[in-house]
């Protein structure tokens, strides 16, 4: 009777490695999905912040024209034209 209480203990033991097995085997892949959507946002986030880059130039030439320009830029924004007293 020991022999057989022995051997259903490490049948269950069996079982309940196999379900945590499981379990691990469905966390791996959930954390596959989630790792390839946090590469999908880091790359949306990249091509975001390299559009706002270039619209910040794109505001910095027509704001802040360089000093040696004789003729300022036109600006249809008002906020963008130079100064005046």
């Amino acid at each position: 009777m020991h022999e057989r209480q022995k051997r259903l203990r490490i049948e269950k033991q069996i079982e309940q490695m196999k379900r945590e097995d499981d379990q691990l085997e469905k966390e791996e892949q959930e954390l596959a999905k989630e790792g390839e959507q946090i590469e999908n946002e880091i790359e949306q986030l990249r091509r975001e912040n390299a559009r706002l880059k270039t619209l910040l130039a794109c505001v910095d030439q027509l704001c802040f024209p360089p000093e040696s320009s004789s003729i300022p830029p036109q600006s249809t924004e008002p906020d963008c034209g130079p100064s005046s007293p």
